[in-house]
């Protein structure tokens, strides 16, 4: 898998594509307001403006496969943030420790939500805090079970 790097990922918020396959798809580029997204065939994986790009998330909620992130490395010195689309329930809650996923839905560290932004469809926008260096890992995340108590 491949994805979308680009020079503007240490200035700012900015989209990350992930697209797995080449099929019929734009949504992406329908919902963003400032035009940063184009498809140029049907078929095609989208091309980011980058200068365009604010990191608003307003595209991750329209994309069918779950495959656009917005990565911001300068949140912190320490940490990156990094908004992942969610569609599972229950939703988790601002400044709550989870589980940090890669796309294989591997445990790679520790993250806090900063933020739930919900949307009018099924796919939310978690905010993550994450270690910097596993900001071009994390796509997902995992909530912690409550310990059982009698």
């Amino acid at each position: 898998m491949e994805h979308q790097a680009h020079a503007k990922l240490g200035a700012g918020p900015t989209a990350v594509f992930e697209c797995l396959q080449r099929i019929p798809c734009n949504p992406c580029a329908d919902a963003c307001p400032r035009g940063a997204i184009t498809v140029k065939e049907i078929n095609d994986c989208p091309t980011l403006d980058v200068d365009r790009c604010n990191g608003c998330g307003i595209c991750m909620t329209h994309c069918p496969g779950l495959s656009i992130f917005v990565v911001d490395l300068q949140y912190s010195p320490e940490a990156a943030l990094v908004k992942i689309p969610y569609e599972f329930s229950p939703l988790p809650v601002q400044d709550e420790q989870v589980d940090a996923l890669n796309r294989q839905g591997d445990y790679v560290g520790d993250a806090r939500v900063i933020r739930v932004q919900k949307s009018s469809n099924k796919t939310h926008i978690i905010w993550l805090a994450v270690p910097k260096e596993l900001a071009m890992e994390v796509r997902n995340l995992r909530l912690r079970k409550e310990p059982f108590h009698d």
